[in-house]
């Protein structure tokens, strides 16, 4: 049987770099984020011989070798191969696996946590294994942060796997999903008044991560201050969607970005800074990056008998404007006969 999974992407409101080590162990991270209907998908087929072919749609590589081979380690694929010598059985045969994601990498839709999540769903059905969700997402986070010591938070994997609105609390030694009820009338509005803008610029290795930690580790005032303030605005905005007062969500989302700022200047580049005070001329009432900064998607809520205009503004600066709706479910795999 083939087997097939997909995980959505993720939009983050507040509370992202509380995530981050050593925030949550020190003071506990609390992060309010939402998946949307942007995917990555996997395919698993089972071979005959002892072969394991990796193929990546979005980085266009693939790569081949045995079963029972200790994988190299060369700049290629090296999460794929990471999880499955953690996964995988070297006594069993071997098979193709297939990836592709709805968003490149360093796009801020936490797409290299998604991907994880979803190879992990996959590897899971082949091999029967008996893994909770937070057992998903955990392992998904200990193969990209601890094994293959790559800096990042926690959030993604989380979204990815539980799926919908989600208030995520992140501690020394444990991390909690606390799943929002979030009525269908503001799910409707928040669509109706959002949307997305793609810089044109991924982050890649530009040290946005890497210069909050060290300023936070430094004791940099306005990056603890910010941090804090990152917390406080994750309750206040749950607390909007909650209570049905999307405007009100709007208008936090303008002072998340405002503490997201400050907690490095990496974070924002020129031609963010300009789009967002354009967009904001516009009549979008607040918006941010919606990963950890440097590129990728701006996320914006406008009022809508002004989106169009916020639209056209950003469309004219360079930038590619889409709409989305939220996605309730999280990991899925099914499985296919074998074509």
């Amino acid at each position: 049987m083939n087997i097939r999974a997909r995980a959505p992407l993720r939009i983050s409101f507040a509370g992202g770099g509380t995530d981050v080590p050593p925030f949550p162990e020190r003071e506990g991270g609390l992060v309010l984020n939402a998946t949307i209907d942007r995917y990555a998908y996997g395919l698993l087929r089972p071979r005959r011989d002892r072969q394991v072919r990796i193929e990546s749609a979005d980085l266009k590589l693939s790569v081949n070798y045995q079963v029972d081979d200790a994988p190299i380690f060369d700049g290629r694929l090296d999460l794929v191969k990471a999880a499955i010598r953690r996964l995988g059985d070297p006594g069993a045969p071997g098979y193709d696996i297939f990836l592709q994601s709805n968003a490149p990498p360093g796009s801020g839709l936490g797409s290299s946590s998604t991907v994880m999540v979803t190879l992990i769903g996959l590897l899971k059905e082949h091999h029967n294994l008996a893994l909770t969700d937070y057992e998903v997402a955990s392992l998904s986070h200990h193969i990209e942060r601890i094994d293959m010591g790559m800096l990042g938070g926690m959030q993604d994997q989380y979204a990815a796997t539980f799926g919908g609105f989600n208030f995520i609390e992140f501690g020394a030694d444990r991390v909690i999903v606390n799943p929002l009820r979030v009525s269908a009338d503001v799910v409707n509005e928040l669509e109706h008044n959002m949307l997305l803008c793609y810089t044109g610029r991924t982050r890649r290795s530009d040290g946005v991560i890497e210069d909050q930690t060290a300023r936070y580790e430094g004791g940099d005032t306005g990056t603890m201050a910010a941090l804090r303030n990152q917390k406080e605005l994750a309750v206040d905005m749950k607390n909007a969607l909650v209570r049905r007062r999307p405007d009100e969500f709007g208008a936090l989302l303008h002072q998340a970005w405002t503490q997201k700022r400050r907690m490095s200047p990496k974070i924002a580049t020129d031609f963010i800074d300009e789009a967002y005070a354009a967009a904001r001329r516009a009549g979008a009432l607040g918006g941010k990056v919606t990963g950890a900064g440097g590129g990728g998607y701006m996320l914006f809520y406008c009022e809508f008998r002004r989106k169009h205009r916020v639209a056209e503004v950003l469309t004219k600066m360079g930038g590619e404007v889409t709409e989305f709706a939220f996605a309730a479910q999280g990991l899925t795999t099914w499985s296919m006969p074998h074509d």
